[in-house]
């Protein structure tokens, strides 16, 4: 399994607008089939902030189970990560 690509709430929102319109609602909403024909599944992380010990930290993360796929998502969409994390993505 690859390094996930980490996303805030915003970027996951557009992203997720746009896969809403190149791929069908059901797709999107059963992780098993976005698995099987996008290569990643969706989760939402949560962390403890290092500076203070009562607030969570929030963020989206794509998980890739295939790296052909991976890349071909990086190809696709890399116009809605953030060209900060596309740079730190080239890097890895």
């Amino acid at each position: 399994m690859s390094k996930p690509i980490v996303l805030t709430h915003s970027e996951w929102e557009k992203l997720r607008n746009q896969l809403y319109k190149d791929y069908s609602r059901s797709t999107i909403m059963i992780s098993w089939k976005m698995k099987e024909k996008l290569g990643f599944t969706v989760r939402e992380y949560q962390a403890w902030r290092e500076d203070s010990i009562l607030y969570k930290t929030s963020d989206i993360r794509l998980d890739f189970y295939n790296e052909p796929k991976r890349t071909m998502f990086l190809l696709k969409y890399s116009e809605y990560l953030g060209k900060d994390k596309v740079s730190k993505l080239e890097n890895w």
